[in-house]
């Protein structure tokens, strides 16, 4: 479908620029068998859309005196000129969008077709490899008395619809980044998909970015899973060689030994479930026997168990309100444990209200380890944190003095609520960058702020940001017509009326471009206007230029 509406937007396009006259409007007949790569559908498919009425012979212009408006004739020609291929565009897209809709459907219909038919192919490939798998002896033993073919479905990996699934897993692995990756990875492990799992560390680890140490130790854990387990000590010793500092050294080390000690021994089935016991008790315990609980938890948050169990681990200990449970989740939250459980943590203090140990205000931590940490994903935990809690005092600090422009324009849009909009635009004040300009006011765009925004646009000597400004005011759900207008009105620079003019094309706001388009003496800018109603399906665009061609 695409080359067919690049041709026929090619055409469109080319004969707006065409300075001779355009020839008479084709009939709105179906489209030539030339034009239509496929037969056209059955009626009862759909019902045929009704005919476009061919518009109406416009009378050739008595001759006139020189028009009142304060243009050259030559110019008002140029006008009426636009507003005529202006008119045949739009007949053409009628026509265009009649036979788009055939094509689109015509296009399901075949890729119904083609999902039925590799439905098919693969239905068939499954039942041939159940039969070898059942056949050849594999079959027996566990998992027999259930059936092969289910089995049989992860088995089959030569078939042409698995190569191509696996190879877009590939492709999109390849475009992901590391901490989608990494996510993606943790989210495997949780579910038990130790191959895949795998393969997303191992991305991750081949970059050697920000998350590669804790790739490498996540990547160890998937083999020892798998019972790879040289592999998986290999995993280790590169973590060890390659990140000697690595905050993950310690349960690497807890790692090892489990690995050691299962040596010559299969993963036991059975450990998945183990997990959930241990989780069930565990809770069970700290609701009754709280310090005996706490050790407990403290040896799982420092062993070689999954992500899951720790992070569960933690959350119970962050539900509880014993001193000493909140002293442990404090201490992690500030770097005791690994990265992953330390962002956890935090996300765990964002939740809760009140105090964590005498004399410690919850959101002054977090702005302590804010400030003490150089990981993005602890300050990103730390600053949806400050937002949950509505704490614009240090959400403004950060603001105004982060130097990673990343986080600091992160930090605008937690404060681009109603509640954060007078802050943000005190710091907008004060702000040197027009960079760090426009991100502040693409955070603004709620209804309260069209009077600031005029401001800017009206005081800003920076083009680029006066433009994002109009942009911003564009998205305003009230008002914001009437302040274009005047800010139109009163605008010397062509190229911010320009913005104007794109703006209100954006909001299809037939109004006021042609009261603009009334208005306007610069025949350009007068032709851009039209331009953009004649793209516009409205009646009141249409009356419009047919009284340009009345003229």
């Amino acid at each position: 479908m695409i080359p067919i509406v690049g041709f026929l937007v090619t055409g469109t396009l080319a004969l707006a620029q065409t300075p001779a006259a355009p020839p008479a409007p084709p009939a709105p007949a179906a489209v030539p068998a030339a034009e239509a790569p496929w037969p056209p559908l059955a009626p009862q498919a759909r019902p045929a859309p009704a005919a476009v009425p061919a518009p109406a012979a416009v009378p050739a212009p008595t001759p006139t005196p020189a028009p009142r408006a304060l243009l050259d004739p030559d110019d008002l020609d140029r006008i009426r000129e636009a507003a005529e291929m202006a008119r045949d565009q739009v007949r053409v897209n009628l026509d265009l969008d009649l036979h788009l809709d055939q094509i689109d459907m015509e296009q399901a219909r075949r890729a119904a077709e083609d999902a039925r038919e590799k439905a098919r192919e693969a239905l068939e490939n499954m039942r041939l490899d159940s039969k070898a798998y059942a056949t050849s002896g594999l079959g027996s033993g566990f998992g027999a008395g259930m059936g092969a073919a289910p089995m049989a479905f992860n088995y089959n990996f030569n078939s042409p619809m698995a190569f191509a699934q696996g190879a877009a897993i590939a492709s999109a692995r390849r475009g992901m980044s590391d901490d989608n990756l990494y996510n993606a990875g943790l989210r495997a492990l949780d579910s038990h998909r130790w191959d895949e799992a795998l393969e997303d560390f191992n991305q991750v680890a081949s970059r050697a970015g920000a998350r590669a140490d804790g790739a490498l130790y996540w990547k160890a854990y998937a083999l020892n899973r798998l019972s790879r387990r040289d592999e998986a000590r290999a995993a280790l010793a590169d973590l060890r060689k390659s990140y000697a500092t690595s905050r993950w050294l310690d349960e690497a080390k807890a790692l090892e030994i489990e690995i050691q000690q299962q040596a010559g021994r299969p993963v036991s089935p059975e450990a998945e479930s183990d997990e959930e016991l241990k989780l069930m008790a565990l809770n069970g315990i700290m609701q009754s026997d709280p310090d005996r609980a706490i050790p407990l938890v403290e040896n799982i948050l420092k062993g070689s168990g999954s992500h899951r169990l720790k992070s569960q681990a933690l959350f119970v200990l962050a539900q509880n309100g014993s001193p000493r449970a909140q002293q442990i989740v404090e201490q992690i939250a500030r770097g005791a444990g690994n990265p992953d459980l330390q962002v956890k943590a935090i996300e765990y203090l964002g939740q809760r209200r009140g105090r964590l140990s005498p004399n410690t205000n919850q959101n002054q931590l977090l702005m302590e380890i804010y400030n003490a940490s150089n990981d993005t994903r602890v300050k990103s935990a730390i600053l949806d944190a400050f937002r949950n809690s509505r704490d614009l005092e240090h959400l403004g600090q950060i603001a105004r003095t982060e130097k990673n422009p990343d986080l600091r324009i992160r930090s605008f849009d937690l404060m681009g609520d109603t509640v954060g909009q007078p802050e943000l635009w005190q710091i907008y004040q004060s702000e040197t960058s027009p960079d760090m300009k426009i991100a502040i006011l693409h955070h603004m765009y709620h209804n309260g702020n069209g009077d600031k925004l005029v401001e800017a646009i009206k005081k800003e000597t920076d083009p680029k940001v006066r433009r994002a400004a109009i942009e911003v005011l564009a998205q305003q759900d009230s008002g914001a017509g009437d302040r274009l207008v005047s800010i139109y009105g009163t605008e010397q620079d062509p190229q911010l009326r320009q913005a104007v003019i794109e703006a209100l094309s954006n909001q299809r706001n037939v109004k006021y471009l042609i009261e603009l388009a009334r208005a306007e003496k610069d025949p350009k800018l007068k032709i851009r206007i039209v331009d953009r109603l004649s793209n516009m399906h409205s009646k009141e665009a249409q009356d419009y230029l047919m009284e340009i061609l009345s003229k």
